[in-house]
């Protein structure tokens, strides 16, 4: 069973920055499929930013030129560097991990973290 971790969340103030962290427990599925997603109260969940099979990055419109996306295969970790927080960023952030198929990642992400809390105020 494929378990995450994330952490780094917390409370800012707006204009400031996190840095959150995903690390892997227990067994680690390898696949390079693997994001940030946050989910505001009331709102649906959302795609922040990931990498797709051939390494590429995607963000979301929103995050773009503020939140960075990284990974570190020697440990396993994922991180997103949140720079120039604004309000509208509070959520639970969510990072998740889903095989290939093929060329392609698997739709919908098949393993998910437990989530950490960003606040901006």
């Amino acid at each position: 069973h494929v378990q995450l971790v994330e952490s780094g969340g917390g409370s800012v103030q707006a204009g400031g920055s996190l840095r959150l962290s995903c690390a892997p427990s227990g067994y680690y599925y390898v696949s390079p499929c693997m994001g940030w997603f946050r989910q505001a109260p009331g709102k649906e969940r959302e795609g922040v930013a990931a990498f797709d099979t051939d390494g590429t990055i995607i963000y979301a419109d929103a995050v773009k030129g503020r939140f960075t996306i990284s990974k570190d295969d020697a440990n396993n970790t994922l991180y997103l560097q949140m720079d120039s927080l604004k309000f509208e960023d509070t959520a639970m952030y969510y990072c998740a991990l889903t095989p290939m198929e093929g060329s392609t990642c698997v739709r919908p992400y098949k393993f998910w973290g437990q989530g950490t809390q960003v606040t901006v105020s």
